[in-house]
C-alpha cells in the first residue's frame, strides 16, 4: 500500500493529488478527515493529518472550520501545472541533452517519441 522510501504523509498527499487529478474529488467537494483517511489506510491519524496539512499549504485543500477539507477552486490545474513541470525537469530536459550528445536534433526526438506511441 505505502512505499517505504518516502514518508506516509508525502505518499498520502500524492495519492489524494492524484484523485483530485483524475477527477474522484471536484472542486469544492469535501474529501475524507483525518480519521476516515487514517482508518481507511490504517495509518496514524497525525500521520493523515500532515499529508492534509501539506495539501492545505500548496493550496490543494481548504479548510472548513468545523465542517472539514475541501477542494480548492484550480487544484486540479495547480496540480496539472507542477506535474508538467516535473514532467520536463525529469524527464524532457535529460532527454534532450542524451539527443544532443547523439547529435539528434529535436525533430528526431519526435519522430522517435511518436514511433513509440504508436506501438
Amino acid at each position: 500500500m505505502f512505499d517505504d522510501n518516502r514518508p506516509i504523509f508525502l505518499q498520502l498527499a500524492d495519492r489524494l493529488s492524484d484523485e483530485i487529478l483524475r477527477g474522484v474529488y471536484d472542486e469544492d467537494e469535501q474529501v475524507p478527515s483525518t480519521n476516515e483517511l487514517a482508518a481507511h489506510m490504517r495509518i496514524n491519524p497525525a500521520t493523515a493529518g500532515k499529508g492534509l496539512s501539506l495539501l492545505v499549504d500548496q493550496g490543494i485543500l481548504y479548510k472548513k472550520r468545523g465542517i472539514g477539507m475541501f477542494v480548492a477552486p484550480g487544484a486540479r490545474a495547480h496540480i496539472a501545472r507542477e506535474r508538467q513541470q516535473g514532467l520536463t525537469e525529469r524527464f524532457v530536459r535529460p532527454l534532450l541533452r542524451e539527443a544532443g550528445a547523439l547529435g539528434l536534433a529535436h525533430t528526431d526526438v519526435i519522430r522517435l517519441i511518436e514511433q513509440e506511441a504508436e506501438q
